[in-house]
């Protein structure tokens, strides 16, 4: 889905709309539910507005409704409380100050509504609203992630620095956690490749953590991308980082699991790779070491691989599979232009 604003003030005000809904999110809503109804309307400032007063400003899907039928759309449960619609006004008036605030401090905010933001983000179920990045934004960054065990073994740290080099050849970019271990070594050889590696971060965008990895922090700055889905300050917390963990997986193509434990992070990539519809390529000494992973054994879109020859020629499935489907939508939609 494409959204185009004409200027920059216009997206500010959209953007300042959909901060503020996410300030009032309140259960059942998730601030991932609240960007796909923005995304859906096409707008932050509409559903704001629907939320405060929906009698009066209807969404895209009640605005055929006759007039004499408008008001029985709405019960009186549905009506928002004084106490939201006032919560709402504040929140809104006090993002506007924020997305001002954060330019002044050259923080780089991308919403859902940026033409900027990430394709493949926008187009998971648990797309998150906004990302604050440093470095150079690619909205189709063809990309695939390297993970592992923070404590990995000297096998593990060369299958990593060797997979990121195969990936920098192929001109992919290297997705990685910045953090010790596996993901250090996939950014680190991806950069002395000279290739592009993104950093998704575990906290706001302006900490380091761990901060033994501050120098490798500061050249993914300078060099490739680093992006963050919390508040600017926020510090690292145990949810954070399974929260990073899944955009990895919706951002790239594929997920390349080198080294992990039974109890490792990894587990909530993997998942969260199956339900994006993202392949995922295991090193067997990863299924052959964890019960976890031996459950996606012989899944669809799993590969398991003994080398880094072999990751290479996963890719290569997975990029012909892509291109058949490509084929057969294109196919599709040429067929049905001709019967129109």
């Amino acid at each position: 889905m494409e959204l185009r604003f004409d200027d920059r003030r216009q997206l500010d005000v959209e953007n300042a709309a959909l901060i503020a809904l996410i300030e009032c999110c309140e259960r059942p809503d998730t601030w991932s539910s609240l960007a796909n109804e923005c995304l859906v309307e096409g707008s932050a400032v509409r559903v704001l507005r629907h939320r405060m007063d929906p009698l009066h400003n209807p969404l895209r899907e009640h605005e055929y409704v006759p007039t004499n039928e408008q008001g029985s759309l709405f019960e009186v449960e549905d009506m928002p409380s004084v106490e939201y619609t006032t919560k709402a006004n504040a929140a809104w008036n006090q993002a506007n100050q924020k997305v001002t605030q954060w330019r002044e401090q050259s923080l780089d905010l991308v919403t859902v509504f940026d033409d900027r933001f990430p394709s493949r983000l926008r187009s998971v179920v648990d797309v998150p609203p906004f990302l604050f990045a440093k470095g150079s934004l690619l909205s189709n960054d063809l990309g695939v992630s390297v993970v592992g065990s923070r404590k990995c073994s000297p096998e593990g740290a060369t299958f990593a620095h060797d997979t990121a080099c195969m990936l920098c050849e192929r001109g992919l970019t290297v997705i990685a956690g910045l953090a010790e271990g596996v993901d250090s070594f996939a950014h680190r050889a991806t950069l002395e490749a000279g290739g592009r590696t993104v950093a998704f971060i575990g906290t706001g965008i302006n900490r380091c953590y761990p901060a033994s990895n501050r120098e490798l922090h500061k050249s993914i700055e300078k060099r490739g991308l680093v992006l963050s889905q919390f508040w600017p300050d926020s510090p690292p917390t145990k949810q954070t980082f399974p929260m990073r963990n899944a955009l990895m997986s919706g951002y790239g193509l594929a997920t390349v699991v080198v080294e992990a434990s039974e109890h490792s992070g990894t587990r909530i990539q993997a998942r969260q790779a199956q339900r994006h519809g993202r392949p995922l390529i295991f090193r067997d000494v990863v299924l052959e070491r964890t019960e976890w992973a031996q459950e996606y054994r012989n899944k669809p879109g799993v590969f398991v691989v003994r080398s880094v020859e072999e990751v290479g020629k996963a890719l290569d499935r997975i990029s012909f599979l892509d291109n058949d489907v490509d084929t057969l939508l294109g196919n599709i939609l040429d067929a049905k232009a001709q019967y129109a």
